[in-house]
């Protein structure tokens, strides 16, 4: 059975990092500017350090009992990224009630200047009834909880 998150902890589930990647050549078009689709990538590598960070990457969450499908995405293309260009995905983590809720920030690093956002929500799928969890697992909050005891110590 999984139990359900208090209020309280959504509201402590904040968690945030900061991913840095340079655009690599083959991400560009001929303009030297990073296709729209590979944006989908660079969130996906900084929402695995997230994960990482917090103890609860994809291995730990097949171990737990549970795969989490994206099942939303969404991305505000603000300017484009370029070649070589060195940037700061920051990656934090907004809801854990229904799913899990990341948001997305990509600046450039130099400049500070935001360039694009977006977000992805995944739910938690049973391994082993493959139903789809209406309320997110209690070990996602328990991981969470772990994480922000270890960084203020």
């Amino acid at each position: 059975m999984v139990k359900s998150l208090h209020q309280k902890d959504i509201q402590d589930s904040t968690v945030t990092i900061d991913y840095e990647c340079r655009i690599p050549f083959y991400d560009v078009d001929s303009m030297l500017i990073a296709w729209h689709g590979h944006y989908v990538k660079y969130f996906e590598d900084a929402r695995c350090a997230l994960l990482d960070a917090i103890d609860y990457n994809y291995v730990a969450m097949g171990e737990s009992g549970f795969a989490w499908p994206i099942v939303d995405l969404k991305i505000k293309y603000a300017k484009p990224l370029h070649f070589e260009q060195k940037i700061i995905v920051t990656a934090t983590i907004a809801d854990i009630e229904q799913g899990l809720l990341v948001n997305y920030i990509i600046r450039d690093k130099k400049t500070g200047k935001r360039l694009t956002r977006g977000s992805t929500r995944q739910v938690a799928v049973s391994l082993d009834t493959q139903e789809m969890q209406l309320c997110s697992p209690q070990i996602l909050s328990e991981k969470i909880a772990n994480y922000k005891r270890t960084q203020t110590k």
